[in-house]
């Protein structure tokens, strides 16, 4: 039993890593170890759990089905060893996948008061700006903004995030300070992620409405960059308030139009479908909705500070 279930975990960090020098460093076992016992555990099973390159492992489709299954059999495990020890501790690798800025401004700050928390637990972030697979890449859960596309998976609401339009003081010097949702015409925008939807957003203040219909010159992938150009007086930029929050507190941008206001964009904690939510993640995202509220619309934070 012990040795198949070695193998499994071995199974799990080979899909994990994309290699088997990497599980095996790990793990401490040899590459042509890993390779051979990887190798004898598709015997077993009788059919390929892997697609082999020079350059990385990649899992194939019986791969993907059986670390979904395999990943369910260590969960229930470790969750049985933690009922018998008779102990709330959280063990194990917890794997977070979330957006780069969303990580860097909001979560890693808050993230050590966990860790310290729950010693025994190990914390992987994966950070990206693009959707990661969540079966393939074995995430325990992902903290998404914006409409949900896989109606399978289980969902979570965390919070909503107000949008904003800001702009740097020194592009509002030299190109005006719009009054009024009609002088937006005038204006260079930056789009980022974050206003993808800025072409067709609809600004609202009481009973009036009006739809943004902003053309930028300069188009970013990434939020990060996106507020950096921002910063460097390229233009107005629609974010979240949770993508400059500390650019706002230091002046380098300022909000525009802010007694008008965009619709706020949901976040949702994502865990993966077919699979039992993990204690882990569930008491992460439980720790983040409250460490978050203060900042969300439920919250109330409507308005800069």
């Amino acid at each position: 039993m012990n040795d198949k279930l070695s193998v499994l975990r071995l199974f799990t960090r080979v899909a994990r890593t994309s290699s088997f020098t990497k599980a095996g460093r790990e793990l401490g076992i040899s590459q042509p170890s890993v390779s051979r016992q990887i190798s004898e555990l598709e015997i077993e099973v009788g059919a390929a759990l892997f697609v082999r390159t020079t350059r990385a492992v990649k899992l194939t489709p019986a791969g993907v089905d059986y670390l979904t299954r395999v990943d369910a059999i260590l969960e229930a495990l470790e969750e049985a060893d933690r009922v018998a020890r008779g102990t709330m501790e959280l063990r194990g690798r917890l794997r977070v996948a979330l957006s780069t800025s969303f990580g860097i401004r909001e979560v890693i700050p808050r993230i050590g008061r966990f860790m310290q928390a729950h010693p025994a637990l190990r914390i992987d972030l994966l950070m990206a700006d693009d959707r990661q697979d969540l079966i393939a890449e074995g995430v325990d859960v992902a903290i998404r903004f914006g409409t949900l596309q896989d109606s399978s998976a289980t969902s979570r609401l965390v919070g909503r995030s107000p949008r904003i339009l800001v702009a740097a003081p020194v592009y509002l010097a030299h190109a005006g300070l719009p009054r009024d949702p009609a002088e937006l015409g005038g204006h260079a925008f930056v789009l980022g992620p974050s206003s993808a939807g800025a072409l067709g957003s609809t600004l609202r203040k009481d009973e009036q409405q009006f739809a943004v219909r902003s053309e930028g010159r300069l188009t970013i992938s990434v939020n990060e960059g996106a507020t950096a150009a921002a910063v460097a007086g390229l233009g107005i930029l629609t974010i979240g308030l949770w993508g400059c929050r500390s650019e706002i507190a230091d002046g380098r941008l300022v909000q525009v139009l802010a007694d008008w206001q965009l619709e706020p964009v949901e976040v949702h904690a994502v865990f993966p479908a077919r699979r039992a939510v993990r204690p882990a993640a569930r008491t992460l995202i439980d720790y983040l909705v409250d460490e978050l509220r203060p900042i969300s619309v439920e919250g109330g934070a409507r308005t800069l500070a």
